[in-house]
């Protein structure tokens, strides 16, 4: 399954594209841009396995780094700053990963 398949490419391009200076990464108005926060669970869901490139039921740190380039390849890397930001943002229960639910927690709270 691609992003688009779920998210307009077009909004992906307009979202991923307000982000591209770096340290200028959020991830509630991005959610917000890309369309995601209007998506139901199951495909905020989807988005989230689409994230996960390893298939380890988590996003770990060092996939957090190319969220962007997980929504388009030409996303830009996030800095060591913003991947600690958003992992902060959605490890709630602070094992260093994100979980399907804790993404889910993470997009309806942004």
């Amino acid at each position: 399954m691609a992003m688009t398949d779920l998210l307009s490419a077009e909004d992906i391009k307009k979202a991923v594209g307000a982000f591209s200076a770096a340290e200028s990464f959020n991830y509630k108005k991005f959610f917000e841009m890309v369309g995601l926060k209007k998506k139901s669970p199951e495909d905020v869901k989807k988005v989230f396995h689409i994230l996960d490139k390893d298939q380890s039921g988590f996003i770990e740190e060092e996939e957090l780094r190319f969220v962007l380039k997980g929504f388009t390849p030409e996303g830009r890397d996030l800095s060591d700053k913003e991947t600690k930001a958003l992992l902060a943002a959605g490890d709630k229960d602070g094992d260093g990963k994100i979980g399907a639910d804790e993404f889910a927690t993470m997009v309806a709270e942004s």
